[in-house]
């Protein structure tokens, strides 16, 4: 029988110093990294995803930690395709190995964190998915999965004011990224409202909506990084939309014979009964 990661002192002891380096107040990532490429080449023997009982709990401890600050420093690099690549991966270690192991610290951040990654790019049918698999209890108490749940209730509603005032107001830093990238989110589906619904609007009442500071200058980036064909003229945004296009044609509905035939149904139907 092939020998366990635990087994092996080398794995140990990159574990250790892999903990104590994460866990300084100001970690150096590139260490980390260094340290966690060491760890990965001896649990590729189990690939992460353990399938026989040939692995000790602690060959399962080491590699959920190792995913666990791999996720971290995904997050840190801002590579969200890793981010989500761990956390595959550890949902194995966190629902289907919930029994044999003691609970991560990091469990229900990460899980937190993974919902809002989901809500961010308007992904709401897996953020569903998501979250049929935490318990009850913890979506309604504990707080890292309360604030995306509370996000994506109020975006359901309507209320952008408390979407963005929950920037300021985050479980941990590093929500601050996806909460980030949800506003950018939230502010391209209002301007795409104003389009249709204004020919023009004030620059002021327009960055006020947007929730952009009332300086020109912000409005003019928002309307630049997201290539809007809208022009300020005047102190107004002028929203230039294909009002040229010409309207479909569509044909008469022929009433009177709708009307005859459902009339012949009914006596037909009256017969019948």
């Amino acid at each position: 029988m092939a020998a366990t990661v635990a087994s092996d002192k080398q794995a140990v002891n990159l574990h250790k110093q892999l903990l104590q380096e994460f866990n300084k107040k100001d970690p150096k990532l590139d260490k980390c990294k260094q340290i966690m490429d060491q760890l990965k080449l001896m649990l590729t023997k189990m690939s992460f995803l353990p399938t026989d009982d040939t692995f000790t709990k602690q060959d399962l401890i080491i590699s959920r930690d190792c995913l666990e600050i791999g996720a971290h420093i995904s997050l840190s690099s801002r590579d969200i395709v890793a981010f989500e690549r761990y956390m595959s991966q550890l949902k194995t270690y966190y629902f289907d190995f919930s029994e044999e192991l003691p609970e991560s610290v990091y469990k229900y951040q990460l899980l937190g964190l993974n919902l809002l990654c989901l809500l961010s790019q308007n992904r709401v049918a897996e953020f569903h998915t998501e979250l049929e698999l935490l318990p009850a209890h913890e979506i309604k108490n504990n707080i890292y999965i309360k604030h995306p749940v509370s996000l994506e209730q109020w975006l359901m509603e309507g209320g952008y004011n408390k979407v963005f005032l929950s920037k300021d107001n985050v479980p941990a830093e590093s929500y601050a990224y996806f909460v980030n990238i949800l506003l950018d989110t939230v502010r391209i589906e209002i301007a795409n409202c104003l389009e249709k619904a204004y020919d023009y609007i004030h620059v002021q009442e327009a960055a006020r909506l947007l929730f952009l500071d009332k300086e020109s200058k912000k409005l003019m980036a928002f309307i630049k990084n997201n290539n809007r064909n809208w022009t300020i003229k005047d102190s107004k945004v002028v929203f230039e939309t294909q009002k040229d296009v010409k309207p479909t044609i569509t044909k008469e509905i022929p009433s009177e014979q709708l009307a005859y035939r459902a009339l012949e149904y009914a006596k037909e139907l009256e017969m019948i009964v």
